[in-house]
């Protein structure tokens, strides 16, 4: 089964977008109906849940969100604090610029679909990799979280228990990426650099370690980057 891609990339077949994003289904459904269901149980409408997960789609910001509306904060406050919260998203797009489709509607999408989740699928795709892969990657990531949310959103109007734990589901989902994508570059060198950058970062300034830490891991990357392209231009 294959669906054509919207570049001159050829087919893609579906199967193969299907098994780069099971992953990351794995963890998405469940958080998202974990969202879901918590959203719900604030006291929210059913349908606030899959309409904040079509047009937000920032998983943790969704998470920081529902104590918020719970507590009725307005929304622009919401806002900024999720603008905050995904600045890291800047550095993620600044390290994809060579992948970024051509198409302007693709482009944007891809822009409006990246997480933390689908950024790590893609930097683990081959530099042969398709328009259509890319985004299709994304957008079956953002089905997934869409469908998680519709699940805990139908479960939380007719469940009153809360299950605690279920949380940890997001810490398995980004170790399984960090083994899918050691398998598919065969290297620790990003792992050390990650690392590296988290410890420095903690260490100098604890309160923005993870953002300062990603801005560390993508200078780095590009610099390895051009240290490789190096050679291959004196050729």
């Amino acid at each position: 089964m294959t669906a054509r891609a919207d570049t001159p990339g050829g087919r893609v077949s579906v199967f193969s977008l299907l098994s780069l994003s099971l992953p990351v289904a794995m963890g998405y459904v469940p958080l998202g109906a974990v969202f879901g269901f918590l959203l719900v149980q604030a006291g929210a409408a059913w349908w606030i849940g899959p309409f904040m997960s079509v047009l937000v789609f920032a998983g943790a910001a969704q998470f920081m969100a529902v104590p918020l509306l719970a507590a009725g904060v307005p929304l622009i406050p919401i806002a900024v604090a999720t603008l905050v919260i995904n600045l890291r998203h800047i550095f993620y797009g600044l390290s994809l610029l060579q992948r970024a489709p051509a198409n302007r509607w693709a482009r944007g999408y891809l822009i409006w679909a990246l997480t933390d989740e689908t950024y790590s699928v893609i930097t683990a795709l081959p530099p042969t990799a398709t328009t259509g892969q890319i985004v299709g990657v994304a957008t079956l990531n953002h089905f997934w979280w869409i469908l998680g949310t519709f699940i805990g959103t139908a479960v939380g109007a007719r469940v009153s228990t809360v299950y605690t734990g279920i949380d940890f589901a997001l810490a398995a989902l980004f170790a399984v990426l960090v083994v899918e994508q050691w398998r598919a570059t065969r290297t620790l060198v990003p792992i050390a650099v990650a690392v590296g950058a988290y410890f420095v970062a903690s260490w100098v300034i604890p309160s923005q370690a993870l953002a300062i830490s990603i801005a560390l891991c993508v200078i780095a990357g590009v610099l390895l980057a051009r240290r490789e392209a190096a050679p291959e231009a004196k050729i």
